[in-house]
């Protein structure tokens, strides 16, 4: 029996991906585990892999196209099966269903099964049966009348003398369904009328000039959008910054650099320092490393640490698994790595997802300070600007060079509470101003 090949979810915001190239050709034979593709995602490129055996019959997608998470890309077939695929060969993979010659069409996609059913008057209303009957009038409007309402609703108005006119919907786009009918029976008076509101004024669209670029969205760029409005629409965000004294982490990075590299080592960067301090921090201050949820906030075991990182489309978070539990090389090592991958697109879904803690880092970019926004469903995102040379007070009194960076976190106030923020800043602080002590 012929096997269709879909678009698989390969990460968890995914939406849809864009086929790059066809590893497999048509003819040939594929057992379980082999390469069939390599299909670009929101976050990563990967290799698709096969499930099942057999051969490969029929492509619908060709590279470089975009395709829709369960849209069919190929078909499967067993070694000595024949594909009727002339007669079933969708139209370059956008038909959603597909009739094989001698068995009955496949059954409507979910969410149109509303348009098939019809509403049973002898049954005994209930809420199941009103909220389909408000999904097919929403489907189905009923013609000629301006009155929003489920079938049912209808029905059970007429039968309570109940006026629909009067009555603001509960169900979905505001239609009237059953519960609503019910509640006006109980309150007959009518309703005041509400008042006129003023015409909102919507700002006028831009129009593009003949000289001017459009640059569709790729879907990296699709994800970061949606993350980051449901942020700060969803997430109560407040902010702290604290300037810190970056003159005893220079020094030290001068002290342990040289040695490094006599060592074969990398160079510690002052952004490992920023990560191995927020690891430390958060291992202190729990609830930095936490989550609201819903009910409970919970409060994870260990840091997994994400970095932002630029690429070409935006912006990528690799995550250090168990931070805490890392020395700085450490850190900088896998970080390097992470980063590297994540330029070229190679990163896998476990390397990217599951952070439970960010670090912002826009110094290499000569920004001084800013507010990052949190990275959902985290509480806590670190920003870090870049060390800046400042004529400074010392405890004598005197005024003498000095270096100061400026460190900012950003909190979900349904976690964190304003001094438990500042705990963590000031631990943060502590430890940068100190760094011996990350080496403890």
């Amino acid at each position: 029996m012929p096997i269709e090949i879909e678009m698989p979810k390969l990460s968890d915001t995914m939406t849809e991906g864009t086929l790059v190239r066809w590893i497999k050709k048509v003819g040939d034979t594929v057992t379980v585990g082999d390469v069939l593709a390599e299909v670009e995602t929101d976050k990563a490129t990967m290799e698709m892999e096969a499930f099942d055996d057999g051969v490969l019959t029929e492509i619908y997608v060709k590279d470089g196209e975009k395709v829709l998470i369960g849209q069919k890309l190929a078909l499967l077939s067993e070694k000595d099966e024949k594909s009727d695929s002339s007669a079933t060969k969708p139209s370059q993979a956008k038909e959603t269903t597909r009739e094989q010659a001698g068995k009955p069409k496949a059954a409507p996609a979910e969410g149109l099964e509303a348009t098939t059913q019809t509403p049973n008057a002898e049954t005994e209303p209930s809420k199941d049966q009103a909220a389909d009957d408000a999904q097919r009038n929403i489907l189905e409007p009923t013609a000629g009348s301006r009155i929003k309402a489920s079938p049912l609703a209808k029905k059970i108005a007429a039968e309570m003398g109940v006026d629909l006119a009067r009555l603001q919907g509960s169900g979905p786009a505001g239609r009237i369904v059953r519960d609503d009918v019910v509640a006006g029976a109980q309150t007959p008076s009518p309703k005041k009328p509400a008042a006129p509101q003023p015409p909102s004024i919507k700002p006028q669209p831009l129009i593009a000039a003949a000289e001017d670029k459009k640059i569709p969205l790729s879907g990296m760029r699709k994800t970061i959008a949606a993350r980051l409005l449901e942020s700060k629409t969803t997430i109560p965000h407040f902010y702290l910054q604290a300037q810190i004294d970056a003159e005893p982490m220079m020094s030290l990075r001068q002290l342990i650099n040289p040695a490094a590299e006599a060592a074969g080592l990398g160079k510690l960067t002052v952004n490992d320092f920023i990560l191995k301090a927020t690891a430390v921090a958060a291992t202190r201050v729990p609830l930095a490393n936490a989550t609201f949820n819903g009910d409970s906030i919970i409060q994870f075991a260990n840091v997994q640490l994400a970095c932002a990182v630029a690429v070409d489309e935006g912006l990528i978070t690799p995550v250090i698994r168990e931070a805490q539990k890392k020395t700085i090389s450490q850190l900088s090592a896998e970080l390097k790595d992470l980063a590297a991958r994540a330029r070229s697109k190679k990163l896998k879904p476990e390397e990217y997802q599951g952070g439970t803690i960010t670090v912002s880092n826009l110094g290499g970019y000569g920004v001084e300070q800013f507010f990052a926004i949190i990275n959902p469903p985290q509480a806590v995102i670190v920003s870090v600007g870049t060390i800046v040379k400042t004529p400074v007070i010392n405890a004598a009194g005197q005024v003498v060079p000095g270096q100061r960076i400026i460190v900012g976190v950003s909190c979900d106030h349904r976690v964190v509470d304003g001094a438990v923020g500042a705990q963590f800043l000031g631990e943060l602080k502590k430890l940068l101003e100190s760094p011996a002590l990350m080496l403890i």
